[in-house]
């Protein structure tokens, strides 16, 4: 594959190009969806021995989808560790006390650009009030799962399941 040309077709919330491709002597045009970059966390409240999640209305959904913590990398020379940190205070109003990164990956490669830093985060102080940033519009309620709760859960979430059976796969070896 040659990219031959890349034209932006769209630039707001997303940005949007018409790229167009040369392959075995064929020309191809693609859409490709370029958005920031995200980090998530499935977060672990060590104290109270129950795993920390966060509702939001989600608009493809159409509908409040429940998920693990997340945001993007929106903030100039911010890491992904840093983002991600930053996020749970924000959505949970708790205090990381440990940060593992689990893996890094794209969404959707075929068309979405979308690279999401995954973690396992144990907190076990809450200094904040949660639920999300008004400047950003954010009305996030935050919900509680036990380990058989979350691993018998039916998420929606690509995300939220890539961590759900993460920790399961942990909890069983």
């Amino acid at each position: 594959m040659k990219i031959k040309e890349r034209k932006t077709v769209f630039n707001g919330f997303f940005r949007v190009e018409n790229v167009t491709l040369e392959h075995k002597g064929n020309t191809l045009e693609r859409d490709l969806v370029i958005p920031k970059n995200g980090v998530a966390a499935l977060v672990f409240d060590t104290v109270k021995k129950e795993y920390i999640l966060i509702e939001q209305y989600r608009l493809p959904a159409e509908k409040p989808l429940i998920e693990i913590v997340a945001g993007l990398v929106d903030k100039e020379h911010e890491k992904p560790e840093e983002t991600i940190v930053r996020e749970i205070e924000e959505e949970t109003g708790y205090e990381v006390d440990k940060l593992e990164p689990i893996r890094c990956f794209y969404t959707t490669p075929g068309s979405y650009a979308e690279k999401i830093w995954l973690y396992y985060a144990e907190v076990s102080h809450k200094s904040g009030e949660g639920g999300g940033v008004d400047s950003e519009h954010e009305d996030i309620k935050t919900v509680t799962y036990t380990a058989e709760k979350l691993f018998e859960a039916d998420f929606e979430d690509a995300k939220t399941l890539i961590a759900v059976l993460w920790e399961k796969s942990k909890a069983c070896c």
